[in-house]
Order: structure tokens, then sequence, then C-alpha cells
């Protein structure tokens, strides 16, 4: 009867425990099979220290679904603990005043974080948002077997990428494995876009020059990009990115416009770069950089303006060294902290890392509007509008010239 009691008395005490544990909810959208193992690592990591992880995951690659779902949160009253948040919209939102400053997690975030990064998690002087990792966004993925069967080698300029994609097309695969998707469609232009050259980037991408945005460089964008179109399947039209990485990784599919994300679908399909599959920068991107950072941000909890233990706890897990590696093995990005050894990574972090430094340099280092974290959502919607329409009809390249040079005005 004793022993009875004793675990009675246990029990009870370890559920008034749990009942106490501060509940952490989480709003994000990774959901995907390398995406989802990659969270569980935060998860777990934060069962551990004792506090209830509640999930909130909306499925879609860009975040578009979680965005709404988010917005309808706030104006209920019941905004999540952390969300998925990046780029302007970290400002945007702080501006709005229902967030909560970080600063006391942050005590060496300033200096482990690459200067433009660091900069962006924070609004007033005050860090508002923890960053995950880097993704280089300016990737081809190539399968290995395919290009050996065709004989051919990854591509360095827009003429090299189009003779393979007929050389695939000519052995009986899609040549481009496509996601019909409007972020998934502005991968592909501003990856080809960035081709064009940093100056042309920074010009047309960070300034929105209308002198660039209009020029003969951006007419040429829109035709290689139509050109591009050419070397999908039929099938593509709102096909989710993962699975077009399944098609990469089955061989049905040559070729793959996407960020390093990418790549945690290839190690969840237990793929190893360099054996099954290239990593290699998009024909004439080598030199260049162009960058999607994972953070969350922390809402106001219970009206309170001062961040909660929990939310604390969880912004210092998510930038501690060992969370920063195992995240990124999983998700296929590299750390953003630039104190973490690469030495776990394969190649394709590895020459990631290497890239990402070589562009901080050169100042080739560029954050990617596609991703939304470059321009404000308004602007960078208008954007992705007109290339959505010019991807899914035959509109003549000029005319979309026009239209994205007026979209760039949009506030």
């Amino acid at each position: 009867m004793t022993s009875i009691a004793t675990a009675m008395t246990l029990l009870v005490a370890g559920t008034h425990a749990a009942l106490g544990a501060e509940q952490i909810s989480v709003l994000h959208w990774w959901t995907s099979g390398g995406e989802s193992k990659a969270i569980r690592v935060l998860k777990d990591d934060m069962d551990k220290q004792g506090y209830v992880w509640k999930d909130f995951a909306v499925a879609g690659g860009a975040g578009a679904a979680a965005m709404t779902a988010l917005k309808t949160q706030v104006m209920s009253g019941n905004a999540p603990s952390a969300a998925q948040i990046k780029g302007p919209s970290i400002r945007e939102w702080a501006d709005q005043g229902v967030l909560v400053d970080i600063d006391k997690a942050a005590t060496d975030w300033k200096a482990q974080l690459p200067a433009q990064v660091s900069k962006t998690m924070q609004a007033n002087g005050h860090y508002m948002a923890a960053p995950f990792s880097v993704h280089r966004i300016n990737w081809l993925w190539i399968n290995k077997a395919d290009l050996d069967k065709v004989g051919g080698k990854p591509p360095a300029t827009w003429p090299e990428f189009f003779a393979l994609a007929d050389k695939f097309r000519a052995a009986g695969m899609t040549p481009v494995a496509r996601g019909g998707q409007p972020w998934q469609d502005m991968t592909i232009w501003e990856t080809v876009a960035l081709s064009q050259g940093a100056d042309f980037y920074r010009k047309a991408m960070v300034d929105l020059d209308q002198k660039t945005l209009t020029s003969p460089q951006m007419l040429q964008v829109f035709q290689i990009v139509r050109k591009i179109q050419g070397y999908f399947d039929k099938s593509s039209t709102g096909r989710d990115w993962n699975l077009a990485t399944a098609m990469v990784i089955n061989g049905s599919g040559g070729m793959q416009f996407m960020g390093d994300w990418a790549k945690g679908e290839f190690a969840n399909a237990n793929k190893q770069a360099d054996v099954d599959y290239i990593c290699a920068a998009a024909p004439g991107t080598s030199n260049a950089f162009t960058y999607t950072v994972d953070s969350f941000v922390f809402f106001q909890q219970n009206g309170k303006k001062e961040a909660t233990p929990g939310q604390l706890a969880l912004a210092k897990t998510i930038m501690s060294p060992g969370f920063q590696e195992q995240f990124s093995l999983y998700k296929g990005s590299i750390p953003v902290r630039q104190d973490v050894s690469m030495s776990k990574f394969d190649n394709c972090a590895k020459k990631s890392f290497a890239a990402e430094q070589a562009a901080i340099k050169s100042n080739s280092f560029f954050p990617s509007l596609a991703f939304g974290d470059l321009q404000p959502s308004a602007t960078a919607g208008a954007i992705s509008d007109v290339v959505t329409h010019f991807m899914n009809s035959n509109e003549d390249p000029q005319e979309a010239v026009r239209k994205v040079a007026a979209a760039a005005k949009v506030k």
C-alpha cells in the first residue's frame, strides 16, 4: 500500500508540474520530410527544458497560408508565442507594437551573425527575431545518374544549360522539374536576374532603379525565363516544391532551380551529394549569393510587453551552436552563426558556406526578393504578380518589363 501511495503522490506531483509548465505555441510552415525532421530538433530541445510545445504548422513552401493564419490569430487576440517571420516583415510586425524584444537572449549575436543578417533581426535597436540558418537560393540541383547518362556537366552559362536540357529531353526525361506556384516562379525569375551580375541585381532588386528595371538586361531576363519554360512538363502547374525535388531524386526530372532546403529532401531519401545528385550554382551566378534567413519573432502574451521565460529560452536555443549545427544538417541550410564548425556537413553545405563568405567580402551577398527577405510585402507581392502572370500566359517579354517596373513603385 505504501508503494502505491508513493507512486500516486509522484504521479500527481508530475501532473501538477506539467500543468504549470509554460506552453510555447509555434506557427511555422515546415511540413515536408526534411523540414519536419529539422523542426523536431527544436521541439525536443524545448521539451527537455520543461516547456510544452504546441505546434501550429501550416503547409506551403513560402508561407503565404501561414501568414494569413497568423494575421487571423493576432487579430483575434490569440497570437502564438513565436512565429516564422523574416526580412522586412519583422520590422512591419514590430511597428504594430505586438512583438516583444529578446535582447536578454541575444548576448553574443552581434558578434556571431553576418552584419546584414544581424540588422534584419532588429527593429528600433532591439533584437525582435531569432535566426535559424542561411539558405542559398541560387542553386541548380541535378540528378547525377541522368547527367552521366547524357554525358553532360553542370552548366556554367545559359547556352550550356539549354544544351544540357536538350540532352535530357532527348533521353526521355523532363529537363527542368518545376513546381508551378508563384514563389517557385519567382525563384527562377530572381535567379535569372542574378545571372545578369551583382550590380544588376543590386540596382534592380535592392534599389528598384527604374532605369535598370526597364533596361535591355531586364528584357533578357524575361526572355531567358520564357525559354526555360519550354523545358517544363505539362503537369507542373500547382505542384509542390518537394514533389518537383522528388522528380530529380527519382530521375524523372533532370534539374531543378531551388534553394538548398531541397538538400534536406535528398538527405531524407538517403541520397548523397556528388554521388546521387549534383549541387551547382545556377548559370552565371557562381560569384554571388542570394539568401533567405529563417527566423522566429515573438509575440506579446497575455498583454505583457516583456518576453516570457519560455520565449527567451526558445530564442537562446535557436542560436545555440549545437542546435544550429543539427538543425542545418537536417534542413539542408548552413548555420547562421559564423562560429559553427562545418566539419560534419556535406560538400554542398561546405560549398555554400565558402560561397557565403566570398559573397560577403565581395558585396554580392543579397537578400532574396522571392522569399520576402528584401522588399516590403506590398512591393514584393506586386512584382510577384507580374512574374506569375508572365509565366502563366503568352505575354510578350517587353510588356512584362513595363509591368515589373510599374510594380516596383507599389508601396
